[in-house]
């Protein structure tokens, strides 16, 4: 399976809800609430119980919130 570059500054395909807090330096708790309150980015649930958030997801959701303010 081949990887598309996404350029130096692009990250993981998916992110770690340690991953998404580290890069919109916001803490573990707040993705939380957001996640309660219907507000933060599409998440995806493994099957494991593991929570990964998509790179198109999150760019997706910062766009949006840029629309709207």
């Amino acid at each position: 399976m081949k990887r598309r570059d996404r350029g130096p500054a692009a990250g993981p395909e998916q992110l770690t809800v340690e991953q998404l807090c580290a890069e919109l330096q916001v803490a573990r708790s707040t993705f939380y609430q957001w996640r309660q309150l219907g507000k933060g980015p599409r998440c995806v649930r493994l099957p494991n119980g593991a929570i990964r958030v998509r790179r198109v997801d999150l760019d997706a959701w910062l766009s949006a919130l840029a629309e709207a303010a």
